[in-house]
């Protein structure tokens, strides 16, 4: 017998004023999104996000969470399996270009040890779930040009490449994809 979806659980991030200069992420917690970015390596190695993808620490994870949420419409949401971290969620609900109407994913990351489990593929719908809620009508994402497995992933779940273009962070090449919520 197959196994059903994993349940997940999203919460938002929490943050603390215990930490110098502002808000904070807990000191458990930043170990255990530390421990998750660690294990997607290969990904830090194309997006050159951290200096060194092989010595990820807790600082620079909570410095790139910090600089998510210095946008206003950013949420990092938290994904939660039994309480053990399962992946993560940061979306923005308004894309700070006026002429683009919809909401994005701007990371959606999963453990690596689950991979294969349906956890990616059961984050996804719940980010989509909390959009329709929103009435929102479309999401969107990039994927880097060379993150195959990804935009293998993301086609799969019905997102459609749209466009291809530089990312507006660092100017990297993407392929920006587009899916229709339905009611």
């Amino acid at each position: 017998m197959t196994p059903g979806p994993p349940h997940l659980t999203l919460e938002p991030l929490p943050l603390t004023r215990e930490s110098a200069p502002g808000p904070g992420i807990p000191a458990p917690l930043l170990a255990e999104l530390t421990a998750l970015y660690v294990s997607h390596r290969d990904f830090h190695a194309l997006s050159g996000d951290f200096p060194d993808p092989d010595d990820i620490r807790p600082e620079q994870v909570a410095a790139a969470l910090a600089a998510e949420l210095a946008h206003p419409d950013a949420e990092v949401l938290l994904a939660r399996d039994a309480g053990r971290l399962a992946g993560i969620a940061i979306t923005l609900a308004h894309h700070p270009d006026p002429a683009d109407p919809d909401p994005w994913i701007g990371l959606l990351m999963i453990d690596a040890r689950l991979h294969g489990r349906g956890y990616g593929r059961r984050l996804a719908s719940l980010v989509e779930d909390r959009f329709r809620a929103a009435g929102r009508t479309a999401v969107r994402l990039a994927v880097l040009d060379g993150n195959a497995r990804a935009l293998a992933f993301w086609t799969a779940l019905g997102y459609q490449v749209i466009d291809h273009r530089a990312d507006r962070q660092r100017g990297r090449p993407c392929a920006v994809l587009l899916r229709r919520l339905t009611p």
